[in-house]
């Protein structure tokens, strides 16, 4: 085992964590699975591997910014509910 109960326990008083009992134990070998399976890792010659930030190869996706002409005040007013000559007219919020 590479991390014991009473470590857990410790750790779980700094966190102010009530754990006790069969939730205690569940933790300690959940934890010292983890901790076996980053041994695991460790064990891989990473050599010459260089760091990635995602599995695959992405490139942006959006299109490029163009400038395009706005919608017409009349057309965008036409859209609303209600209007007075410039702008939308909408409920009083108090």
């Amino acid at each position: 085992m590479r991390i014991k109960k009473e470590e857990v326990e410790h750790v779980a008083h700094l966190a102010r964590l009530n754990v006790e009992g069969e939730e205690l134990d569940r933790m300690t070998m959940q934890l010292d699975m983890i901790l076996s399976y980053v041994a695991k890792l460790e064990e891989l010659d990473t050599t010459g591997v260089e760091p990635t930030t995602h599995a695959f190869s992405i490139t942006n996706a959006f299109r490029e910014d163009g400038v395009k002409p706005s919608l017409a005040q009349g057309e965008a007013l036409a859209n609303g509910p209600d209007h007075s000559e410039d702008s939308f007219v909408v409920p009083r919020v108090i």
